[in-house]
């Protein structure tokens, strides 16, 4: 249905809230718990003074303005008005002297816009990087509406208009998250975002009686861009709420009479923990879909949820360099594929190798992107630009492949794939066949440093509230439907997974965090371990399969198959080769978790009735 109010022709954030109060002036467009809401002509007025007070302060196009604000409708209009004018930085509040200093300077800031009551170590650090700050004075009126004053009580003031920013200025400037090296700045133009706000309002057939109730943190691509931007682009609402805080959550849903809400997996884990508890909770809501995105949905935490609301779950892909989205699955009655983050939806998506060649339907590479939504790169890194493009294609740092139909799935981020011994394996993989044991409640795979491997996959998990089980039982649940070199050699067991400020779960360095080491595969000692030469007839047969199958023989009975260059395809072998000399069937399972021949011949004596280290074995070589 079209309608004068929708402004997805707009190609900055000005024009687009300039449009909407031109043709819906008293249309709800900010809300917030327990606040007036915001109506289309209160927010053009406040975009317009904020960015006069700007201009009175010497401040614009070409400048950076950073946030570090814990309302969330006043960061959302905060975003809204400084975009308007200069390039807006929203910073995590609850960062500490050292990281706001850090961004600070990194950013260059020209200003800092700062709640006076936090009290944030933020200001004393602008002040000796000679960064200007500015406060804000939330105005009772509406939720959302505010003005700004110096630091000294004066409110700065002009006579004239503000210059606006045009399409190809920096609206936004994110970090990424440097979680295994320094962050980076993404810039991102009106284009971009205007860009992505369309391609969402179409994916999901935004339309102006839509209300969506945000939670997630708004100095984030994704509550920014997909919550409030897209609503407003679309001619919607916004709820801004102060995060996912469950019952609170199933109260504004019913409140607000929201349409749609968007997360990321671990709160919409939260919100499906409580309804399954208590199902009344979810009564008489007014949801039409739910969105996910960020990261990974294992499919039976979306089967759960679209079973506890009644409403499709539409599992989405995006990152900050694109302005946020990159995939979706359709809304019905198009195919929804759970376990994939559905077709283009916005920008050309396809999969590249290291060489830089597109690959073709189910071929496993990095995944790359291009389009009116992409960052035009990265501030002040030629070096990371240099390596982040190809041709024209951005490289996401993602892997995965793409189905006949044009649907994506992901293997898993190139950084956090798990190198066990040469095998590469998907934590996103592993994190799934752990949620379809109804004693999960959460799951996330994450490499163990190894001695002789480099890595071991382990995992970490949450359980169902009630529920039990063991290290064991799992680790067998697992194994009918993952390669046993995929079965995680530890799973710990924790009362919560460590997540980042937006609720993502951090995956690289857990193994550190949770304080696990990975277990010995051999009761020999270390020193001296692989010198041991074959003791018995037995090992000296399964040491002649070993190099039978590998082209060289162990470095002695307590040898890693797998350290030594062996590989699923090389296991497979070597124990179809076992068997068939011994007419025994050795499981996979038992040679991975003991891949030496010292520890293979002691779990084959007992079943041969043959001892492991002396003595005769009864079979024709």
């Amino acid at each position: 249905m079209s309608d004068p109010t929708a402004t997805r022709a707009a190609h900055t954030i000005p024009d687009l809230i300039r449009h909407r109060a031109a043709h819906a002036p008293d249309r709800d467009t900010v809300l917030a718990p327990e606040r007036p809401a915001l109506d289309s002509a209160a927010l053009w007025r406040v975009v317009r003074a904020v960015a006069a007070q700007y201009h009175a302060l010497g401040i614009g196009r070409g400048h950076t303005v950073a946030l570090v604000l814990a309302d969330p409708p006043t960061l959302a209009t905060a975003f809204l008005a400084t975009s308007a004018c200069a390039a807006c930085a929203p910073l995590n509040p609850a960062y500490g002297e050292r990281e706001f200093r850090f961004y600070l300077e990194d950013l260059r800031a020209r200003a800092l816009v700062v709640d006076p009551s936090l009290h944030s170590p933020a200001e004393q650090v602008a002040r000796e990087l000679g960064v200007e700050v500015l406060y804000v004075e939330p105005h009772e009126s509406a939720a959302g509406s505010f003005a700004l004053r110096r630091a000294d009580g004066e409110t700065p003031a002009s006579t004239e208009p503000a210059v606006l920013a045009n399409e190809t200025d920096v609206a936004l400037v994110l970090h990424t998250s440097g979680t295994t090296a320094r962050p980076k700045v993404v810039q991102l133009s009106h284009a971009n975002l205007c860009a992505s706000a369309r391609h969402i309002g179409a994916t999901l057939r935004l339309e102006p009686a839509d209300r969506c109730l945000n939670v997630m943190p708004l100095f984030h691509i994704h509550g920014l861009v997909a919550a409030v931007l897209a609503s407003l682009a679309a001619g919607g609402s916004v709820v801004c709420a102060p995060g996912m805080r469950v019952p609170d959550f199933f109260e504004w849903l019913a409140t607000y009479g929201a349409t749609w809400y968007t997360a990321v997996p671990t709160m919409h884990q939260a919100a499906l923990a409580h309804v399954e508890r208590e199902p009344h909770a979810a009564a008489g809501h007014r949801l039409r879909f739910i969105r996910s995105s960020s990261a990974a949905l294992p499919p039976a935490v979306l089967h759960r949820l679209e079973r506890a609301f009644g409403v499709p779950v539409v599992e989405a892909y995006g990152m900050t360099e694109a302005a946020h989205q990159m995939a979706s699955n359709p809304l019905p009655p198009a195919a929804r594929k759970p376990g994939s983050v559905g077709r283009a939806a916005g920008p050309d998506v396809a999969v590249m190798n290291e060489a830089g060649t597109l690959l073709g339907v189910g071929e496993t590479g990095e995944v790359v992107i291009r389009g009116p939504n992409v960052t035009r790169g990265y501030r002040g890194n030629a070096e990371a630009n240099a390596r982040a493009f190809t041709d024209g294609w951005f490289r996401t740092g993602d892997q995965g492949y793409l189905d006949a139909e044009g649907y994506l799935f992901l293997t898993g981020r190139l950084k956090e794939l798990i190198n066990r011994g040469g095998e590469k394996v998907s934590p996103l993989e592993v994190d799934a066949a752990l949620m379809e044991h109804p004693a999960v409640a959460q799951a996330v795979a994450f490499a163990l440093p190894h001695d002789t491997l480099g890595e071991e996959v382990a995992a970490a998990v949450v359980l169902r509230d009630g529920a039990s089980t063991d290290e064991a039982t799992l680790r067998r649940f697992v194994s009918e439907s993952l390669a046993y070199f995929k079965i995680p050699r530890r799973i710990v067991f924790v009362d919560a997974l460590p997540k980042g400020a937006t609720g993502k779960l951090q995956r690289i360095g857990l193994a550190e965090r949770l304080g696990v080491h990975a277990q010995a595969t051999s009761d020999a000692p270390a020193e001296g371990r692989d010198a041991v030469a074959p003791r018995t007839p037995l090992e000296e047969v399964l040491a002649a399969v070993w190099m039978e199958v590998l082209g060289t023989p162990p470095g002695g009975v307590h040898a890693d198959f797998f350290a030594a260059g062996g590989d699923s395809l090389r296991a497979t072998s070597f124990l179809g080769r076992v068997q068939e000399l011994l007419a025994v069937p050795v499981p996979p399972l038992t040679f991975y978790d003991a891949p030496t021949v010292a520890a293979l011949a002691g779990w084959l004596a007992p079943v041969l009735e043959e001892p492991a280290s002396t003595g005769h074995v009864g079979f024709t070589r």
